[in-house]
Parts: structure tokens; sequence; C-alpha cells
């Protein structure tokens, strides 16, 4: 049996325990959080040792697995951490907000033998699966143009993420799952970006010095365009988070995806939504959804020493295209990719 630890224990972390702690392949042995409140009800509802500091408790503990789920930009000294210590390392996504670091990471992977995975866990969603086999088995031709939406409302930076909210950004934290698919579907170098975007809401009314919103464009070496739209400004009332809509178009044919509304619609006097339940929804006494099979196939990964579906260099490449984009967002200048295929 495999030991388990997790590092953070916010939304992500959480949903990461309720998973493996039913995995009989696994056993979650501790848990880590900065914040001793937070630690404590973590360590009450799982029933696991908890620990402030995760270098004791990798250190203590000796983990064959660790999940990372702190805030975006505070992956890279915990999953440095765990590969200097051997252990397997499953990380949120982003891989890290800083291209360098994300190429230091993938080196640090390759040269331990170690198995790390980013949790884009959207591959898993039947929907985006599908439109990969679907452009790779050649049916719409070569990708030509790309377009992907994820907006949110303003709940999230500013409830749900509302300790750190103001040192990430839309595209952080919204694109990159769409980024990561449009690499995956294109299956192409991303060449330059350019991007645009406008800080007015967040900044004026929460003295955040964050993006609103943001749109970027991604050209890849063979030609293909792909464009991508991040805001979380939505009003409190929209009924979707995320509005998600993705769509690319080959020289034979397009496929599209829109799931904001997750295929039930729900009215009371309450207001108007559409539930979520496609990511990550209990039923009965099981998580279901692609983001507890993502998991669990990183399980699968170590037990039968196989390449994660979602590897380091997966990672960088989505890291090196979002560092890309927000230099462009900065000096309004096209910026070249700095990433695993242009070295």
């Amino acid at each position: 049996m495999l030991k388990v630890n997790i590092i953070g224990t916010g939304i992500m972390g959480t949903a990461v325990a309720q998973v493996v702690q039913r995995d009989p392949r696994v056993k979650l042995t501790a848990v880590c959080n900065h914040n001793p409140e937070t630690l404590a009800k973590t360590v009450e509802a799982f029933d696991v040792k908890g620990y402030e500091d995760y270098v004791t408790m990798l250190d203590t503990e000796k983990p064959d697995i660790a999940f990372i789920a702190t805030p975006d930009w505070a992956h890279f000294d915990a999953v440095m951490a765990c590969l200097d210590r051997g252990i397997h390392v499953y990380v949120e996504k982003p891989l890290t907000t800083d291209a360098a670091e994300a190429e230091a990471i993938t080196k640090r992977v390759e040269e331990t033998g170690l198995k790390l995975q980013v949790s884009y866990n959207h591959r898993w969603l039947a929907p985006y699966n599908l439109t990969h086999q679907k452009v790779r088995s050649g049916e719409i031709g070569q990708p030509l143009i790309g377009y992907a939406r994820k907006n949110n409302p303003i709940t999230v930076p500013t409830n749900m993420l509302a300790s750190w909210a103001k040192d990430s950004s839309p595209m952080w934290f919204q694109s990159s799952h769409d980024i990561d698919l449009m690499l995956w579907w294109f299956d192409d170098e991303p060449i330059d970006v350019t991007c645009t975007g406008v800080k007015k809401v967040l900044k004026e009314k929460y003295g955040w010095d964050t993006w609103d919103a943001l749109q970027g464009q991604v050209r890849f070496k063979n030609g293909g365009v792909a464009t991508f739209d991040a805001a979380w400004i939505y009003p409190e009332s929209h009924p979707s988070m995320p509005d998600s809509f993705m769509s690319i178009i080959g020289e034979h044919g397009h496929l599209q995806v829109d799931r904001k509304d997750e295929n039930v619609e729900m009215s009371s006097e309450a207001g108007f939504n559409w539930p979520r339940s496609l990511l990550n929804y209990q039923v009965f006494d099981r998580w279901t959804g692609a983001f507890p099979t993502c998991v669990e196939s990183f399980i699968d990964v170590i037990l039968e020493d196989r390449e994660p579906y979602v590897t380091a260099r997966d990672g960088w490449a989505v890291t090196a295209v979002l560092t890309a984009l927000h230099e462009a967002a900065e000096t309004g200048e096209r910026i070249k990719v700095q990433g695993p295929c242009s070295l």
C-alpha cells in the first residue's frame, strides 16, 4: 500500500483527500497546512496527522506520493522538496507560474526517474478526450484555428480564492486548463504570443493590481492559431462557474465543446443556476468525475511504472505559454515562447 501525504488542504487538497481515503491501494497518513485552524479541521475530518511545515512532514512520514495543492505561485519549493527526497509528485495546475522553475522541475524529474503528474484533469472529461481522439485520427484535417473562453463570476477571486487571487490572474487560474487542452489537440509547437488585458474592477474595488480579463493569441509552428479569453468579473448573479467554451477548426471540419451548463439546470426562489457535477461530484459514498479519475490515474502510474498522461514537460509547456502571454500583456509586444520545444 502506497503512503500519501497532502501539502495544502484548501479546496483542491480536500478534494484529493476525499478521493484517496476511499482508494484501497493507498493510505493517507498526513496533511500539511500553514494555517492552524484549517489544519485542525482537516486532521479531524480525515483522522490523519497534521503538520504546519511540509519539510518536517516529508522527513517524518516518508511518503511514496505527495499531492501538492498550494496556491498557483507556491508550487516550486514544495515540488522540489519532494523530488529531492525521492517522492513521486501530483501537483495542482499550473505546474508553476515561472517558466524557469517549470524547466528546473522537468529536468529534476527526468534526472531522478520519479513520476510527476500535473492536474490538468480536463483531459479526463469525455468531451475533451473525444475531441483529442477525433483530431488525432485526422477526421477534421490539420488544426488551423482554436478558440477557448473560460470566464467566472467575481465571487471566484473575491471569495473562493480571496486569500491569494491578487497574486494570480484569470489566465493562470482558468486558461491553464484550456491551453493544456489546445496544445494537446494541436500537437504542435507554440512559437509566439500576443496578449491584451484590462485592470479596472478588482483594482478600483479591492485595490488589487491584477487583471480583470485577458485575451491572448498563440501562433503555432505549422501555421495554426489559438485564441484564449479569460475573465473573472462576471456579476455574482451569473449562473455558471465557469462559462466555458472551446472550439477547434481544421482543414476539413470542426469540433466544439460548450460545458457551461453541465447538462443540468435548476431554478428556485434563490435564483437560477447550473449545478456543477462533471469534474467532481459525490455519488453515494464515492467521488466521481474527471478530477477523481485524474487522481486515480496517477496512482495507476506509480503501481504500473509508466508515464503519466500529463507529464512534467506538458506542464512546462503550458507555463511557458502563460508566462509569455502575461509578458505580452504587460509590454504590448509579441513574445516568443521559451518552452521545451524551443530549446
